[in-house]
């Protein structure tokens, strides 16, 4: 099979409606008009504080990854998923797409990562949180968890320090839900994030785009059915190997990432 090489994502229409002239001109006006950033990095803070708290967490997941092919056609990578984590060492993370159906299962000493196509699983010892975790398969493993950011115990030291632009896009609805909506950006990417209003403020939406690639890819995550403390289900996070799956070596852990392997990047600016 051909490689697709795909660049990024840039948006492009056959038509242009006076409506979205007239968004286009609103949108033009946010470029002059910074957000109190006291004030977002408040909520940002508040919605980091309320995540670090939570013990128990659960919810179900629909990502996109958009990317563009060198033909400039847009491309978008859809795939639906679960997680479940108890805090601080124990996280259960589905991902069902049209290229992967994987399960990952942490039980604070023993990583597994299951392909459920190919029925075969791989296992690595390793004890610690799931902060570690996630740094220890973005960095060594080049296995990046979906929505890895708000997964840690501190969001806000993950996203915002880098920040040199705030806006302040006023509110927005996500699956019903009314929400805060703010956008970023720093040196490496532009990123937005929709935030529940309420007493519970969890990221309902969360947008994010490289600037380093040349128009550069795009990933967003919407999150849905949230759960917390007594409402998730019990786990044990441990792998029964219920379907009897074969087991291979550690250095072939199945990919929980968006792109298939017969599909390749573009350079980099």
């Amino acid at each position: 099979m051909n490689k697709t090489d795909f660049k990024s994502l840039k948006m492009r229409g056959p038509c242009v409606s006076v409506a979205v002239l007239a968004l286009t001109v609103l949108l033009g006006t946010f470029g002059e008009v910074k957000a109190d950033e006291a004030d977002a990095k408040r909520m940002m803070k508040a919605m980091s504080d309320y995540m670090a708290g939570q013990k128990a967490i659960s919810f179900a997941y629909d990502s996109i990854f958009e990317v563009v092919t060198k033909e400039h056609q847009t491309i978008g990578l859809a795939s639906s998923g679960t997680i479940t984590m108890r805090r601080p060492d124990k996280i259960r993370a589905t991902r069902s797409g049209g290229f992967a159906n994987v399960e990952m299962l942490f039980d604070g000493k023993m990583l597994t990562m299951l392909g459920k196509n190919a029925n075969s699983y791989a296992q690595m010892d390793f004890t610690g949180s799931i902060d570690q975790l996630i740094d220890e398969l973005k960095n060594k493993h080049d296995r990046p968890l979906p929505a890895a950011d708000l997964l840690m115990t501190d969001i806000y030291g993950q996203l915002m320090p880098d920040v040199t632009d705030t806006k302040d896009l006023g509110s927005g609805v996500i699956g019903g839900i009314e929400c805060d909506h703010f956008a970023f950006r720093n040196k490496e990417v532009d990123w937005q994030i929709w935030i529940a209003q309420g007493d519970r403020p969890y990221p309902a939406r969360y947008v994010i785009k490289s600037v380093k690639v040349a128009d550069g890819p795009s990933y967003s995550i919407q999150i849905r059915d949230w759960k917390t403390g007594d409402k998730v289900a019990a786990d044990d996070f441990g792998f029964p190997n219920t379907t009897k799956a074969k087991k291979i070596d550690s250095k072939d852990i199945p990919e929980m990432d968006e792109m298939p392997k017969h599909f390749k990047m573009g350079d980099a600016k």
